[in-house]
């Protein structure tokens, strides 16, 4: 994928697996409540788009990957996730 808004993105922190099918980015915030309010925010995004990412959180940081599983890899719902999520943090 040559999108610009994905080379937009690896320069703002995302990388590109190597497989080419997923993106992924650390989060890393003041707290813990920090952490978890970005985790909430991007929740509630997300379940209207019905779009969910794989995501894991230890104290204040937040570690997600973005892949869309139903198509086998990296769409635009994944991309637009991902610039909604760098609004949010």
């Amino acid at each position: 994928m040559t999108d610009p808004a994905l080379s937009t993105l690896l320069t703002r922190g995302w990388a590109l697996a190597d497989d080419g099918k997923s993106i992924h980015k650390r989060f890393e915030f003041a707290d813990f409540v920090a952490a978890f309010g970005f985790m909430t925010r991007v929740a509630l995004v997300a379940e209207k788009r019905g779009h969910h990412p794989d995501w894991s959180n230890s104290y204040k940081v937040v570690d997600v990957r973005l892949s869309t599983h139903d198509a086998g890899g990296l769409t635009d719902q994944d991309i637009e996730l991902a610039q909604k999520m760098d609004e949010l943090a």
